[in-house]
């Protein structure tokens, strides 16, 4: 981030603009060339630092909403452009934005609230989504960034692919489609250090094995999921893509807003009880989005814009996720887990009505005041339910930046 003016989350220009200074800063080490291009003709660009065989790759912007990875990718490219250690051996490739075109759509460069962040928000629909896209989709209909993904994995054979995500509340966890012995200690010392919560029961990794505290390991093909109902597999994505070459991805998320509830490993007094109500919950806020989408919809000028997808998208997963929640024990009875299951509930039907908020908005539609009513207050609830604190984001950028350094050396002593 040493190259930007100012701490913000940077735009895909300002990605390209610092990639290039460093490509002439020392061209015989770097080099920044176009891999593909967007659904809408944005390209897809790869810097890459160093010329051994043995490769790390580095995706940030997999997810439009999840911005700190653009920052965290610039620290770690002026960080091995400028220390010599880090290259010994090991070339280092990143790809500056995977869906410039969600990113283009995700306007909250400097969020100063829950609010200011859901005002414009943006995440696309799962088969938008590039990384997503293979466990939702046939081979023949894949978007192009997911091709230019799978391209850039299949030309560099990484030991190890790193993609850096995050949430806008919660802790900080990491997902590893294989164990990577050692790993968790200096994860779980760079949190503490940056009083970061360690998220040690992430929905996202129900029932998965743990390396270590908020450490855990992707299941095999032939294991079971916690939410039958939910459409992307992440056995199906494209974070396997890199096992063709015996490597390995690590999904390193960070938080924006942290809580410490999500970091409580004690047992919850009656999970069964709290998965109930919190599924109830999660249906009653999407009816009432889907009631203003119903109202609202005949008056919207065509239904084919990427807002109002992914608002429709998110609201036809919830009526399977509840009864999953309802029908399925739970994989994890911590005060952790139904934390964090807590506040998935909150976020998915919030996200909805964010994102059909902003089309109501751009048509001047007379529902759009009461349904900001309704996201102002589940921002401000969510925030004081989880009592959430904003952390620096200099603070989100190391710790993603020191877990990806420690990644990439515990893997590589792994594979050696």
């Amino acid at each position: 981030m040493g190259l930007l003016p100012e701490l913000h989350y940077p735009s895909v220009p300002e990605l390209i603009a610092v990639a290039r200074a460093l490509a002439r800063e020392r061209p015989s080490l770097c080099a920044l060339r176009q891999v593909g291009v967007s659904r809408a003709g944005r390209p897809l660009h790869l810097l890459s630092v160093g010329h051994a065989r043995r490769a790390v790759l580095v995706v940030a912007g997999a997810h439009a909403n999840e911005p700190t990875g653009g920052s965290t990718l610039l620290a770690l490219a002026e960080r091995v452009l400028h220390e010599r250690e880090l290259r010994s051996g090991t070339a280092w490739h990143f790809l500056l934005c995977a869906d410039p075109d969600g990113a283009s759509l995700h306007v909250t460069p400097t969020p100063r609230s829950l609010l200011d962040y859901h005002l414009g928000f943006y995440r696309p629909a799962g088969p938008e989504q590039p990384e997503w896209s293979p466990s939702v989709l046939p081979p023949d209909r894949l978007p192009p960034e997911t091709r230019a993904l799978t391209g850039v994995i299949d030309e560099v054979r990484p030991y190890l692919q790193v993609t850096l995500h995050g949430t806008d509340l919660g802790g900080s966890w990491v997902q590893l489609t294989r164990d990577v012995p050692g790993l968790a200690e200096p994860f779980a010392k760079s949190a503490a250090e940056l009083h970061i919560p360690v998220e040690t029961g992430a929905s996202d990794a129900a029932g998965w094995p743990a390396s270590g505290p908020g450490v855990r390991v992707m299941p095999g093909p032939d294991s079971g999921v916690a939410y039958p109902s939910m459409p992307d597999d992440a056995r199906h994505s494209t974070w396997y893509h890199a096992h063709r070459y015996g490597g390995l991805t690590a999904v390193v998320e960070v938080p924006m807003w942290a809580s410490d509830l999500v970091d409580d490993p004690a047992p919850h007094p009656a999970p069964a009880a709290a998965m109930r109500r919190l599924a109830h919950r999660l249906q009653r806020d999407a009816l009432q989005v889907d009631q203003v989408l119903a109202e609202a919809l005949p008056r919207l000028d065509g239904t084919g814009g990427p807002l109002l997808r992914a608002a429709r998208w998110a609201l036809e997963l919830i009526p399977g996720l509840a009864a999953d929640w309802i029908d399925t024990p739970p994989v994890d009875t911590t005060m952790a887990y139904v934390g964090s299951v807590d506040a998935f509930g909150r976020r998915l039907p919030l996200r909805a009505a964010a994102m059909l908020l902003r089309v109501l908005r751009a048509a001047d539609d007379r529902a759009a005041p009461g349904l900001e009513q309704l996201v102002v207050a589940w921002c401000d609830a969510f925030a004081k339910r989880f009592r959430a604190r904003w952390v620096p984001l200099e603070h989100q950028v190391e710790h993603q930046s020191r877990t990806v350094l420690a990644a990439a050396l515990h893997a590589r002593d792994r594979t050696t």
